[in-house]
């Protein structure tokens, strides 16, 4: 077995994790400030606002003798716009600028306007009103701390048919609803979730209802979906052609917990939850996008079209668009004759032209504002479509033309160019420890739709180019930037986003809950093709993080994704809670495949092939459960694309899927994945494995341990050892190993949730999720089998165990460090959720082991314990 070399890895990214960290050596400078800062004097005794504290931050780095520290004191620090850091507020490589929590206390960046004086405006419905500014955009609520859901239906409404224009249905309780171009309609369809705004709500033409979808939304997401295949997405259009749900009408309102926002008459109407009273409640309504920016430059760089309107062809050209050989765009432009040239005129510090490279092709010179720079080649033994062979950067910025002239060979290409706008500067050496990101909203899906792609990777409504959900804390084009304990929570956006090429940036000890979209986000999806390693993303480390509960606002949304990238390291981070897949790395589909693997898979001949630089990435160590809540296609940990080098999947524990799922899926294109030693457990009939595509090659997998010997092997060049199969949860010591390093090591909670891995399951037993029961994070553990026993041991002074009482339910035998306690009963003649059926307290204080069996009845359910 391979742990040894998982172990070193991690040693690697500790090491990562330090260096972002801590600075050794001379002690801080140190600025205050408050929520309520004023004045310029940011001392201790008159602290300031934040923005000041950054500004002054700026002089104080060029002199600083150690680390300049900005100390926040506790309280909201209320933002409707985010606090911005550029390059001039970064540190030094040997001194970073930190933003922490002062000693004990808690800092929350919050983006949410707090609401109040709710009066009951409808009895019958429990229905209170308050007033919020006219013109207030949200689509999130959360109140005492607990996420509020916009007005909907049920689930599945049904009764509904497509039509030319959207929907329609015989009920015609519809054309009743107001603000008919504020309600959504929202469906679930395979591994997508896709919405789009109403237009209107008329009676049908023969009666009932119908729903037509927003124009410009229904051509998106129904009738001509983005597909423009590999590097961008892969096969399969799932559209929106179902009603899952409708949103948002006020004529929905009535389940205790839900909310319509008003904003055109300035209103916010909720039904409280029993209990929740709306005079003393905290209710929040966010209305910012996004807390913290800390951006460098250039920013994004997306790859442009040959046939943008900068590009001069002189001479013999020609144009193609209908070649399906991966061209950017399906198109280029060629020439067959030497000395024909393209000129492309821009404004920034450097160009990157993509080409094709072939046994047909040749050289070209390569002119920078008239002067010759190089002689480059196109000629290589493979066709590879959309090739940086030209790259021209470190230019002064200000105005250039590049003009490239046909040297040689029997073709030239023009298939696309990426200007780079600025100098290439990241933002780097920020650390930030300690502090609270609360309360996000996104709003655009409310005007032009959700068109979703895949794992939280959307299409831009306007463009058709990918795009993604915005997040409460961004980086774009940093070095060195760290999160440290921080805590990302109660949004509606994505949670943090290492984007546009970070190097060198970690999340770790952070949590990461309550999240509208993704988690954590690395790396971008249209930088496949770089070849120069200051624009690529590059060793940064999310490690010993807790993330879960991710989309809850955007349903395709994962844990962790990660695109395009070189040395990144997942580890030891607690992933769960998902409604599509825990983890997804990697992107492409089979781009990166040689096209005798793609004619292999039947996919259309000739093929798109190119390159990625992605490669040496590792996942290890990470305890990834309770995934595909909502959707299906997906799993725990899910890879896709080529790796150009070797990465590893080591260490991982994997369990409790809900949904359509597999457990280890490395998906089409995936490659080079040293895949060993991890434990899969509890995939409610899942496959353990599967390479369901030729398209998958050069993996190897072994030392793996399962409690089932399903798996599917499609691939190519797979080196495969079948796994260690244990049935009964008595998993043998490699394992056990393994089970033990897994996850962020945190103190335990007062609750532990029944995934928790100091919970060993003895015996046979299953996993439920998405019950409807109230189950605490809404699963269970369950045994039909008499002596099937859940273990745990803890160090406290007390212990409880949350299960279900209800007829089918009967005797439960507890042993309590070794002496049996007799038998509790959770029969009753109703269910009953979370239910305390047995406790203890007044234990010494210390280590002790509780062990709860079951002994009689049709079932017997874990749902957690409750530790003192």
């Amino acid at each position: 077995m391979r742990i040894a070399t998982a172990v070193a890895h991690l040693v690697t990214a500790a090491a990562v994790v330090a260096a972002v960290g801590a600075t050794p050596g001379r002690p801080p400078d140190v600025l205050y400030a408050a929520p309520d800062g004023h004045g310029s004097a940011c001392d201790s005794a008159s602290p300031c606002a934040l923005t000041t504290a950054r500004d002054r931050v700026r002089g104080l780095v060029p002199h600083a003798r150690g680390d300049v520290v900005v100390e926040l004191r506790g309280g909201t620090y209320s933002l409707t716009t985010p606090l911005r850091l550029g390059v001039p507020d970064s540190g030094t490589p040997g001194h970073r600028v930190v933003y922490r929590a002062a000693p004990g206390q808690t800092p929350t960046f919050s983006g949410a306007l707090k609401v109040g004086g709710f009066r009951k405006t409808d009895t019958a419905k429990n229905v209170y009103r308050a007033p919020v500014p006219k013109g207030t955009a949200s689509r999130e609520l959360f109140v005492d701390g607990v996420r509020a859901q916009r007005a909907r239906t049920a689930q599945d409404p049904g009764g509904f048919s497509v039509s030319a224009t959207g929907f329609t249905t015989a009920d015609a309780s519809y054309t009743s609803w107001t603000n008919a171009a504020r309600v959504e309609v929202v469906a679930d369809n395979g591994w997508k979730q896709l919405r789009c705004p109403l237009a209107s709500i008329t009676p049908g033409a023969s009666g009932g209802s119908a729903l037509t979808v927003d124009p410009g939304c229904w051509n998106n997401n129904h009738t001509s979906v983005p597909d423009p295949s590999f590097p961008f997405n892969g096969a399969g259009l799932p559209s929106l052609d179902r009603v899952t749900r409708l949103e948002n009408a006020y004529q929905l309102l009535g389940t205790p917990g839900q909310f319509y926002l008003d904003g055109d008459a300035g209103y916010l109407y909720y039904v409280p939850r029993p209990g929740e009273d709306l005079a003393k409640a905290d209710v929040e309504l966010p209305v910012a996008p996004e807390l913290l920016d800390v951006s460098g430059t250039p920013g994004h760089l997306a790859p442009l079209d040959d046939t943008d309107w900068r590009a001069t062809y002189t001479g013999g050209w020609s144009y193609s668009d209908g070649r399906h050989l991966g061209d950017l765009g399906a198109d280029v432009h060629y020439t067959r004759n030497n000395g024909d040239a393209f000129g492309y005129t821009f404004t920034g510090t450097g160009l990157q032209v993509l080409t094709e490279t072939n046994t047909d092709e040749g050289d070209m010179d390569v002119y920078v504002d008239g002067v010759k720079k190089q002689t480059v080649s196109a000629k290589s033994a493979e066709r590879l479509a959309q090739q940086a062979v030209v790259s021209v950067t470190g230019l002064a910025k200000g105005k250039h033309t590049v003009r490239v002239v046909k040297a040689g060979g029997d073709y030239l290409l023009v298939d696309g160019f990426t200007v780079i706008p600025d100098v290439v500067a990241p933002v780097h050496d920020i650390a930030f420890e300690g502090i609270t990101f609360a309360y996000t909203t996104w709003t655009a899906p409310s005007t032009a739709g959700y068109v979703d792609n895949q794992a939280g990777i959307l299409w831009d409504p306007a463009t058709r180019t990918p795009t993604r959900i915005p997040a409460a804390v961004q980086v774009h084009r940093g070095a060195r930037i760290g999160f440290t304990g921080v805590t990302v929570r109660h949004t509606g956006t994505s949670g943090i986003d290492l984007a546009d090429q970070t190097q060198d940036s970690t999340a770790s000890g952070s949590s990461i809950t309550d999240i509208g979209g993704s988690g954590v986000t690395v790396g971008e999806v249209d930088d496949y093709y770089q070849t120069q390693p200051a624009l690529m993303t590059s060793g940064n480390s999310v490690s010993g993080n807790v993330v879960q509960r991710p989309g809850q606002e955007y349903q395709d949304a994962v844990g962790v994704w990660v695109g395009h990238s070189r040395g990144t390291t997942l580890s030891h981070n607690d992933i769960g809670y998902t409604p599509y897949s825990g983890v997804s790395i990697g992107w492409g589909w089979g781009w990166a495949l040689s096209c005798a693997l793609q004619a292999k898979q039947g996919l259309a001949d000739p093929c798109l092939h190119g390159t990625t630089y992605a490669g040496g990435n590792h996942v290890l160590g990470n305890h990834v459960h309770s995934v595909m809540g909502v959707l299906f296609d997906g799993g725990p940990v899910y890879t896709l694309g080529g790796q150009a080098s070797p990465s590893e999947f080591a260490g991982n524990v994997l369990g409790e899927c809900v949904n359509g799922c597999n457990m280890i899926y490395h998906d089409e294109g995936s490659s080079l994945w040293d895949t060993h030693d991890n434990v899969v457990e509890f995939g409610n009939g899942s496959l353990w494995l599967n390479l369901w595509t030729p398209t998958i090659h050069d993996d190897t997998i072994h030392g793996n341990f399962t409690d089932t010997d399903r798996y599917n092997n499609s691939g190519t060049d797979i080196d495969l050892t079948p796994s260690t199969v244990v049935t009964d949860g008595r998993w043998p010591p490699a394992a056990r190993a393994i089970i033990d390093a897994a996850g962020p090591h945190l103190p335990p909670a007062p609750v532990l949730d029944d995934d928790d891995l100091r919970i060993a399951y003895t015996g046979s037993w299953s996993s439920s999720g998405s019950r409807p029961y109230g189950d605490l994070e809404n699963g269970v553990h369950y045994t039909q089998q008499d002596g099937a026993s859940a273990s745990i041991t803890f160090t406290g002074t007390g212990i409880g165990l949350l299960t279900e009482t209800n007829s089918d339910e009967g005797g439960i035998g507890v042993t309590l460090d070794g002496a049996d306690k007799g038998t509790v009963s959770a029969n009753t003649a109703q269910r009953q959720t979370r239910f305390p059926v047995y406790s203890v307290t007044g234990l010494a204080a210390g280590r002790h082991t509780l062990t709860v069996s079951k002994k009689s009845g049709t079932y017997f359910l874990v749902d957690g314990f409750r530790v003192e």
